[in-house]
């Protein structure tokens, strides 16, 4: 899915002079019919697929970081030597090729196998995950990469098997995306991989004295080591109408499914909440051509999330889309015909999509005595207070290093990133959590990519043009800078994230200033 990299550059099969490739450079070329790119890494010379695993994004526009290779668009990393994928939203490992050094010259020869993992043997006989969301999914692919030979058990209450949940409001609900697209993994992956996924499944207690846990069935089940990623279900406010059948919210496939269903109907949608979920259903349903009306309290969509100067540019990209905007409004009912704001307005309605946030599933950790606090609270490895039981993704409150603040996010690669962390750290390896948290929106033809957590900030700094989609943003605290959003600049946001990593403050408070 996504791009794909022309053949260009070089016949790297035929082989290339030593000098053209420099200390620290890369070079773009082909091979066998495929597009290569040539990397020195110190003394090291690496020949990777020119493509992301992910959507096909240009690794040539990446940034070799490290022993790694991070795409631009998402942030996928991958090993250089082997191709492993190491941090999501990569799933597929990376193709290498063998690289050869003769007479000055560099050729580029066959295409490795991918990395194959050790089967280690544990002393944990079944880890049991319970929802099968990012970090689930992530979780449990985790283990098997680690060589981890005992029971996996993923039990998913929805119906449909794990997907790729951004693009459920993106360019699926557009309908430029196909269905086959979306998920993850093909059904047959999860019985290769002997991960014994338990679809439309809902665990109802927990006993971490016990290790086991119940099923809406009755049925018990021990585990030895258990992963809550119950993730987070979409908020449906008590308003007068709210349960009827045009009023929907969109959290999983099956949602956006419906919403599609109806759009194909109707003419005219409200959506309430200016929300990233609400706002990108709103792209996309314009992109169907219906008419779309935005209702939300605050006066600047994204106000609060990405300041006024940022949330002031996306409203004026919808508004240039013919989005109808009703700011700092609430609304009071909904009935068959029509959405009634606190004003006395009434809004024409078919169809009505609610994006108004959502609330961490905390039933079964609650009743199990686990401490909670606005989310399952772990430590930096993810481990909740009761013993032998970890929490990852949107459920989960963890330390955030930077800042020291408790935080719990909302982000499909930050949930990715914590299943693959609390798969190691139930095998025992002993891993803080301490990725960078990023995230990407898309909304018509504008992405804009978000690294570091900002819950608050003193200040906003701007470099560029907004106007020109061409700018970096910076949002400061004190003397720390705790995010960098960017648009049209996707390698500086892979320099932001590389900086977070090094907590490297004199590079990140260059972002938005001078760049």
């Amino acid at each position: 899915m996504g791009g794909e990299t022309k053949l260009t550059g070089p016949d790297l099969e035929a082989g290339v002079a030593e000098e053209d490739v420099g200390a620290g450079a890369s070079l773009l070329g082909h091979a066998r019919g495929e597009a290569v790119l040539l990397v020195r890494n110190g003394d090291e010379l690496h020949a990777v697929s020119a493509t992301c695993t992910h959507y096909g994004g240009p690794l040539a526009e990446g940034r070799v970081i490290g022993d790694s290779i991070r795409c631009p668009w998402h942030h996928a990393c991958f090993d250089l030597r082997t191709g492993a994928a190491l941090r999501a939203p990569a799933l597929n490992p990376l193709p290498c090729y063998d690289v050869e050094r003769s007479d000055g010259r560099i050729r580029v020869g066959a295409r490795r196998g991918d990395p194959v993992s050790l089967r280690r043997t544990s002393a944990l006989r079944t880890i049991a995950i319970v929802g099968a969301g990012a970090a689930g999914e992530s979780a449990a692919e985790s283990l098997r990469r680690e060589g981890y030979d005992g029971e996996i058990l993923l039990f998913g209450a929805d119906e449909e098997l794990p997907v790729d949940r951004p693009n459920l409001s993106k360019d699926y609900l557009a309908g430029t995306a196909p269905e086959e697209w979306l998920p993850l993994r093909p059904p047959s992956f999860f019985g290769e991989q002997k991960i014994a996924l338990a679809l439309g499944t809902r665990v109802t207690a927990i006993d971490p004295a016990a290790h086991r846990l119940t099923l809406a069935d009755g049925r018990e089940v021990a585990w030895d080591a258990l992963l809550l990623t119950t993730g987070a279900d979409p908020v449906r406010p008590p308003l007068p109408g709210a349960e009827l059948a045009h009023v929907h919210t969109l959290r999983t496939l099956a949602d956006s499914r419906d919403i599609i269903a109806r759009a194909t109907r109707v003419k005219r949608v409200v959506v309430i909440g200016a929300s990233f979920i609400g706002m990108e259903a709103t792209a996309s349903l314009r992109a169907r051509g219906l008419e779309v009306h935005v209702v939300a309290p605050e006066k600047i969509p994204f106000g609060r999330t990405l300041g006024p100067e940022l949330g002031d540019f996306l409203r004026g990209v919808h508004a240039e889309h013919d989005v109808h905007f009703h700011l700092d409004q609430s609304v009071t009912g909904i009935d068959a015909q029509s959405v009634t704001l606190a004003s006395g307005e009434r809004l024409p309605a078919d169809l009505v999509v609610l994006g108004v946030g959502v609330r961490p599933s905390l039933e079964i950790a609650q009743a199990a005595g686990l401490t909670i606090d606005r989310g399952i609270v772990v430590d930096d490895r993810l481990r909740t207070s009761a013993a032998g039981v970890f929490a990852a993704g949107d459920v989960a409150r963890f330390p955030y290093a930077p800042t020291g603040e408790s935080v719990r996010i909302e982000h499909w690669a930050v949930a990715q990133r914590m299943g693959r962390t609390a798969a190691l750290n139930i095998l025992g390896r002993d891993v803080a959590f301490s990725s960078p948290p990023f995230f990407w929106t898309t909304q018509y033809d504008v992405t804009i990519n978000y690294v570091g957590h900002a819950e608050s900030w003193d200040r906003v700094e701007i470099a560029g043009s907004l106007a020109a989609r061409d700018a970096t943003v910076a949002y400061r605290r004190g003397g720390q800078t705790v995010a960098i959003a960017t648009l049209g600049r996707d390698q500086t946001s892979l320099d932001a994230e590389a900086a977070f990593e090094r907590g490297d403050e004199a590079a990140l408070g260059a972002f938005g200033l001078t760049r």
